[in-house]
Protein backbone atom coordinates (compact mmCIF):
# COMPACT_ATOMS: atom_id res chain seq x y z
CA UNK A 1 0.00 0.00 0.00
CA UNK A 2 1.20 3.71 -0.64
CA UNK A 3 1.84 5.91 2.06
CA UNK A 4 -0.85 8.31 3.23
CA UNK A 5 -1.18 11.91 2.51
CA UNK A 6 -3.13 13.79 5.13
CA UNK A 7 -4.37 17.10 3.93
CA UNK A 8 -6.44 19.12 6.73
CA UNK A 9 -8.75 21.74 5.70
CA UNK A 10 -8.28 24.11 8.70
CA UNK A 11 -10.97 26.55 8.54
CA UNK A 12 -12.93 26.70 5.15
CA UNK A 13 -16.42 28.74 4.28
CA UNK A 14 -18.70 26.64 5.05
CA UNK A 15 -19.20 26.70 8.44
CA UNK A 16 -19.96 30.33 10.80
CA UNK A 17 -18.82 31.13 14.08
CA UNK A 18 -21.75 30.50 15.53
CA UNK A 19 -21.31 26.82 15.47
CA UNK A 20 -17.88 25.93 17.07
CA UNK A 21 -16.10 28.18 19.43
CA UNK A 22 -13.23 26.57 18.03
CA UNK A 23 -13.41 26.91 14.68
CA UNK A 24 -10.13 29.34 13.32
CA UNK A 25 -10.98 32.89 12.09
CA UNK A 26 -7.88 35.36 13.08
CA UNK A 27 -4.86 35.48 11.44
CA UNK A 28 -2.97 33.66 14.72
CA UNK A 29 -5.78 31.01 15.30
CA UNK A 30 -5.56 30.34 11.70
CA UNK A 31 -1.86 30.20 11.90
CA UNK A 32 -1.38 28.00 15.68
CA UNK A 33 -4.25 25.94 14.21
CA UNK A 34 -2.66 25.18 10.85
CA UNK A 35 0.91 24.78 12.37
CA UNK A 36 -0.54 22.43 15.16
CA UNK A 37 -2.13 20.01 12.69
CA UNK A 38 1.27 19.93 10.58
CA UNK A 39 2.68 19.32 13.94
CA UNK A 40 0.86 16.16 14.35
CA UNK A 41 1.00 14.70 10.76
CA UNK A 42 -1.04 17.10 8.13
CA UNK A 43 1.18 16.75 5.31
CA UNK A 44 -0.97 19.26 2.97
CA UNK A 45 -2.45 22.59 4.89
CA UNK A 46 -5.38 23.32 2.71
CA UNK A 47 -6.06 27.17 3.83
CA UNK A 48 -9.10 29.79 3.63
CA UNK A 49 -8.87 33.47 5.13
CA UNK A 50 -11.44 35.15 7.14
CA UNK A 51 -12.67 38.57 8.17
CA UNK A 52 -10.74 38.96 11.75
CA UNK A 53 -13.34 41.09 13.06
CA UNK A 54 -16.18 39.22 12.39
CA UNK A 55 -14.77 35.45 11.17
CA UNK A 56 -16.83 35.92 7.51
CA UNK A 57 -14.70 34.64 4.81
CA UNK A 58 -12.84 36.79 2.73
CA UNK A 59 -10.62 36.96 -0.01
CA UNK A 60 -8.42 39.59 0.43
CA UNK A 61 -4.93 38.81 0.13
CA UNK A 62 -3.86 41.15 2.83
CA UNK A 63 -5.63 38.63 5.00
CA UNK A 64 -3.65 35.85 3.93
CA UNK A 65 -0.47 37.47 4.30
CA UNK A 66 -0.65 37.76 7.97
CA UNK A 67 -0.75 33.82 8.76
CA UNK A 68 1.26 32.45 5.63
CA UNK A 69 4.59 33.54 6.34
CA UNK A 70 4.08 32.13 9.57
CA UNK A 71 2.87 28.68 8.85
CA UNK A 72 5.86 27.99 6.53
CA UNK A 73 8.74 29.20 8.86
CA UNK A 74 7.20 26.81 11.38
CA UNK A 75 6.55 23.47 9.43
CA UNK A 76 7.55 22.18 6.03
CA UNK A 77 3.93 20.88 5.36
CA UNK A 78 2.75 21.86 1.82
CA UNK A 79 0.71 25.11 2.22
CA UNK A 80 -2.45 24.63 -0.54
CA UNK A 81 -4.61 27.83 -0.90
CA UNK A 82 -7.98 28.04 -1.98
CA UNK A 83 -9.26 29.17 -5.42
CA UNK A 84 -12.86 28.41 -4.37
CA UNK A 85 -12.96 31.20 -1.76
CA UNK A 86 -16.50 31.53 -1.20
CA UNK A 87 -19.92 31.26 -3.33
CA UNK A 88 -20.27 35.10 -2.36
CA UNK A 89 -17.22 36.04 -4.08
CA UNK A 90 -16.20 36.70 -7.97
CA UNK A 91 -13.71 34.19 -9.65
CA UNK A 92 -11.15 37.66 -9.53
CA UNK A 93 -11.29 38.12 -5.51
CA UNK A 94 -10.86 34.45 -5.38
CA UNK A 95 -7.71 34.06 -7.16
CA UNK A 96 -6.54 37.14 -5.95
CA UNK A 97 -4.75 35.55 -2.44
CA UNK A 98 -3.00 32.68 -5.03
CA UNK A 99 -2.21 34.83 -7.73
CA UNK A 100 -0.08 37.29 -4.82
CA UNK A 101 1.57 33.95 -3.15
CA UNK A 102 2.20 31.31 -5.81
CA UNK A 103 2.04 28.06 -3.25
CA UNK A 104 3.36 24.81 -4.30
CA UNK A 105 -0.84 24.10 -4.74
CA UNK A 106 -4.45 25.38 -5.10
CA UNK A 107 -7.94 24.06 -4.81
CA UNK A 108 -9.47 23.92 -7.80
CA UNK A 109 -13.44 22.84 -7.80
CA UNK A 110 -14.33 21.28 -11.27
CA UNK A 111 -17.42 22.75 -11.94
CA UNK A 112 -20.76 25.10 -11.15
CA UNK A 113 -23.03 23.55 -8.57
CA UNK A 114 -25.58 24.10 -6.21
CA UNK A 115 -24.26 24.60 -2.53
CA UNK A 116 -27.08 24.04 0.52
CA UNK A 117 -25.54 25.80 3.52
CA UNK A 118 -29.10 26.39 4.73
CA UNK A 119 -30.01 23.10 6.28
CA UNK A 120 -27.76 24.19 9.66
CA UNK A 121 -29.97 27.30 9.87
CA UNK A 122 -32.47 24.60 12.02
CA UNK A 123 -29.83 23.99 13.93
CA UNK A 124 -29.21 27.43 15.79
CA UNK A 125 -32.06 30.03 17.20
CA UNK A 126 -29.16 33.23 17.95
CA UNK A 127 -25.97 33.92 16.21
CA UNK A 128 -23.03 35.56 16.79
CA UNK A 129 -22.73 37.93 14.46
CA UNK A 130 -24.84 39.44 11.71
CA UNK A 131 -24.10 38.07 8.81
CA UNK A 132 -24.09 34.36 9.21
CA UNK A 133 -28.13 33.81 9.08
CA UNK A 134 -27.86 36.04 5.64
CA UNK A 135 -25.07 33.99 4.53
CA UNK A 136 -26.53 30.54 4.88
CA UNK A 137 -30.10 31.29 3.78
CA UNK A 138 -28.56 32.53 0.82
CA UNK A 139 -27.19 29.81 -0.40
CA UNK A 140 -30.70 28.45 -1.37
CA UNK A 141 -30.45 30.78 -4.68
CA UNK A 142 -26.47 30.57 -4.81
CA UNK A 143 -24.88 28.91 -7.56
CA UNK A 144 -20.72 28.20 -6.66
CA UNK A 145 -19.44 29.34 -10.20
CA UNK A 146 -16.92 27.67 -12.23
CA UNK A 147 -17.24 27.65 -15.43
CA UNK A 148 -15.22 26.50 -18.15
CA UNK A 149 -13.67 29.77 -18.94
CA UNK A 150 -13.54 29.99 -15.10
CA UNK A 151 -11.12 26.88 -15.23
CA UNK A 152 -9.16 27.70 -17.86
CA UNK A 153 -8.14 30.92 -16.55
CA UNK A 154 -7.10 29.44 -13.06
CA UNK A 155 -5.01 26.47 -15.10
CA UNK A 156 -3.15 29.08 -17.54
CA UNK A 157 -2.76 32.04 -14.91
CA UNK A 158 -1.88 29.70 -12.13
CA UNK A 159 -0.97 26.25 -12.92
CA UNK A 160 1.23 27.57 -15.66
CA UNK A 161 1.93 30.86 -15.11
CA UNK A 162 3.27 30.36 -11.52
CA UNK A 163 3.53 26.72 -11.63
CA UNK A 164 1.29 25.67 -9.16
CA UNK A 165 -0.54 22.13 -8.80
CA UNK A 166 -3.78 21.30 -8.06
CA UNK A 167 -5.77 19.40 -5.66
CA UNK A 168 -8.84 18.99 -8.54
CA UNK A 169 -12.04 18.92 -5.92
CA UNK A 170 -14.53 16.60 -7.60
CA UNK A 171 -18.07 17.05 -6.06
CA UNK A 172 -19.66 14.59 -8.06
CA UNK A 173 -19.22 12.07 -11.03
CA UNK A 174 -19.65 14.81 -14.01
CA UNK A 175 -16.34 16.37 -12.02
CA UNK A 176 -14.60 13.57 -13.12
CA UNK A 177 -15.22 13.71 -16.64
CA UNK A 178 -14.49 17.04 -16.29
CA UNK A 179 -11.52 17.23 -15.51
CA UNK A 180 -10.90 13.65 -17.95
CA UNK A 181 -11.56 16.68 -20.54
CA UNK A 182 -8.85 19.22 -19.62
CA UNK A 183 -6.55 16.38 -19.43
CA UNK A 184 -7.67 15.34 -23.14
CA UNK A 185 -6.58 19.42 -24.12
CA UNK A 186 -3.29 19.10 -22.69
CA UNK A 187 -4.06 21.74 -19.96
CA UNK A 188 -3.44 19.27 -16.96
CA UNK A 189 -0.76 17.05 -16.81
CA UNK A 190 -0.04 14.04 -14.45
CA UNK A 191 -0.03 12.89 -11.58
CA UNK A 192 -3.63 14.68 -10.66
CA UNK A 193 -4.46 14.50 -7.11
CA UNK A 194 -8.32 14.07 -7.16
CA UNK A 195 -9.95 15.27 -4.21
CA UNK A 196 -13.30 13.49 -4.06
CA UNK A 197 -15.87 14.54 -2.11
CA UNK A 198 -18.85 13.26 -0.28
CA UNK A 199 -22.16 14.59 1.75
CA UNK A 200 -22.61 18.36 0.49
CA UNK A 201 -25.88 19.50 -0.29
CA UNK A 202 -25.41 19.57 -4.27
CA UNK A 203 -22.85 16.97 -4.79
CA UNK A 204 -22.76 13.57 -4.73
CA UNK A 205 -24.04 11.51 -1.86
CA UNK A 206 -22.31 10.02 1.35
CA UNK A 207 -23.31 6.67 0.34
CA UNK A 208 -20.47 3.67 0.33
CA UNK A 209 -21.50 2.80 -2.86
CA UNK A 210 -20.77 6.21 -4.61
CA UNK A 211 -17.18 5.90 -2.98
CA UNK A 212 -16.75 2.88 -5.25
CA UNK A 213 -18.34 4.25 -8.20
CA UNK A 214 -16.32 7.65 -7.54
CA UNK A 215 -13.34 5.45 -7.88
CA UNK A 216 -13.72 3.03 -10.77
CA UNK A 217 -14.51 6.13 -12.79
CA UNK A 218 -11.45 7.74 -11.74
CA UNK A 219 -9.34 4.51 -12.33
CA UNK A 220 -11.21 4.44 -16.04
CA UNK A 221 -10.17 7.98 -17.06
CA UNK A 222 -6.75 8.66 -15.14
CA UNK A 223 -5.37 4.93 -14.95
CA UNK A 224 -1.99 4.95 -12.96
CA UNK A 225 -1.74 8.68 -13.23
CA UNK A 226 -3.32 10.11 -10.65
CA UNK A 227 -3.00 10.24 -6.38
CA UNK A 228 -6.94 9.75 -4.88
CA UNK A 229 -7.82 11.14 -1.89
CA UNK A 230 -11.50 11.49 -0.47
CA UNK A 231 -13.10 13.74 2.02
CA UNK A 232 -16.94 13.57 3.50
CA UNK A 233 -18.49 16.49 4.91
CA UNK A 234 -19.76 16.01 8.73
CA UNK A 235 -20.53 12.60 10.39
CA UNK A 236 -19.37 10.99 7.48
CA UNK A 237 -15.92 12.01 7.91
CA UNK A 238 -14.28 9.58 9.85
CA UNK A 239 -15.93 6.48 7.57
CA UNK A 240 -15.50 7.44 4.56
CA UNK A 241 -11.56 8.88 4.88
CA UNK A 242 -10.77 5.10 6.74
CA UNK A 243 -12.70 3.37 3.76
CA UNK A 244 -10.58 5.66 1.04
CA UNK A 245 -7.52 4.84 3.02
CA UNK A 246 -8.18 0.90 2.94
CA UNK A 247 -8.92 1.25 -0.75
CA UNK A 248 -5.13 2.86 -1.40
CA UNK A 249 -6.69 6.56 -1.57
CA UNK A 250 -5.41 9.77 0.90
CA UNK A 251 -7.41 11.40 3.38
CA UNK A 252 -8.63 14.53 4.11
CA UNK A 253 -9.90 16.10 7.12
CA UNK A 254 -10.04 19.16 9.58
CA UNK A 255 -12.47 22.08 10.80
CA UNK A 256 -13.58 22.90 6.99
CA UNK A 257 -15.51 19.72 6.38
CA UNK A 258 -15.91 18.78 10.14
CA UNK A 259 -16.65 20.37 13.43
CA UNK A 260 -16.33 17.34 15.52
CA UNK A 261 -14.01 14.97 16.68
CA UNK A 262 -16.85 12.17 17.55
CA UNK A 263 -20.61 12.23 17.88
CA UNK A 264 -21.54 15.23 19.43
CA UNK A 265 -18.25 16.28 20.72
CA UNK A 266 -16.62 19.35 18.91
CA UNK A 267 -12.99 19.06 17.84
CA UNK A 268 -11.14 21.59 19.55
CA UNK A 269 -8.52 22.14 17.07
CA UNK A 270 -7.34 20.78 14.13
CA UNK A 271 -5.00 18.51 15.34
CA UNK A 272 -7.42 16.60 17.03
CA UNK A 273 -8.72 15.30 14.13
CA UNK A 274 -5.28 14.66 12.59
CA UNK A 275 -4.47 12.90 15.54
CA UNK A 276 -7.18 10.53 15.03
CA UNK A 277 -6.79 9.93 11.79
CA UNK A 278 -3.49 9.14 12.11
CA UNK A 279 -4.02 6.32 14.90
CA UNK A 280 -7.14 4.86 12.50
CA UNK A 281 -4.03 4.67 9.46
CA UNK A 282 -1.36 3.47 12.34
CA UNK A 283 -4.26 1.03 13.22
CA UNK A 284 -4.03 -0.50 9.97
CA UNK A 285 -0.76 -0.79 9.27
CA UNK A 286 -0.87 1.75 6.90
CA UNK A 287 2.37 4.35 6.82
CA UNK A 288 1.37 8.04 6.63
CA UNK A 289 3.84 10.31 4.44
CA UNK A 290 5.67 13.10 5.34
CA UNK A 291 5.70 16.77 3.34
CA UNK A 292 8.95 15.45 1.25
CA UNK A 293 7.52 12.23 0.13
CA UNK A 294 3.72 14.43 -0.40
CA UNK A 295 6.10 16.75 -2.68
CA UNK A 296 7.46 14.01 -4.31
CA UNK A 297 4.13 11.71 -4.83
CA UNK A 298 2.47 15.35 -6.25
CA UNK A 299 5.03 16.68 -8.01
CA UNK A 300 5.31 19.88 -6.95
CA UNK A 301 8.05 23.11 -7.26
CA UNK A 302 8.74 22.98 -3.68
CA UNK A 303 8.63 25.17 -0.87
CA UNK A 304 11.53 27.64 -2.07
CA UNK A 305 9.62 28.21 -5.02
CA UNK A 306 6.51 30.20 -3.68
CA UNK A 307 5.78 34.41 -3.23
CA UNK A 308 5.93 34.77 0.93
Amino acid sequence: MPKVIITCAVTGSIHTPTMSPHLPATPDQIAASAIGAAESGAAILHLHARNPTDGSPTPEPDVFRQFLPRIRRSCDAVINITTGGAATMSIEERIAGPLAFQPEMCSLNMGSMNFGLYPALQKFNEWKQDWEEDYLDGSRDRIFRNTFTDIETILERLGKGCGTRFEFECYDVGHLYTLAHFVDRGLVEPPFFVQTIFGILGGIGPDPENLLHMRRIADKLFGNDYQWSVLAAGRHQTRFVTHGAMMGGHVRIGLEDNLYLSKGVLAESNAEQVTKIRRILDELSLEVATPEEARTMLALKGADNVGF
